[in-house]
């Protein structure tokens, strides 16, 4: 395991050793804990950007039609339906 150091605000290590105290963790396990979700999250919300601007380079686009029936679907009326 690698080991880094990071600067945080006094609040904010405050705020982490205030949560591993009632998580009974050591901080730096709530701390790696919290930079792996942000890493999953962010990872993932890439690569969706990434396949949705891939899929416009192709030119694959919802349809007029499409877009209303999902429109529809939630009860919002568009001009086109």
């Amino acid at each position: 395991m690698n080991a880094i150091t990071v600067h945080l605000p006094e609040e904010t290590a405050a705020r982490l050793d205030r949560l591993a105290d009632k998580l009974s963790k050591p901080a730096d396990s709530v701390a790696a804990d919290a930079i792996e979700d942000f890493l999953a999250r962010e990872e993932w919300q890439l690569a969706e950007i990434e396949a949705g601007l891939a899929e416009a380079d192709r030119g694959e686009f919802a349809s007029e039609d499409e877009v209303n029936a999902v429109f529809a679907k939630y009860g919002v009326k568009t001009r086109g339906a």
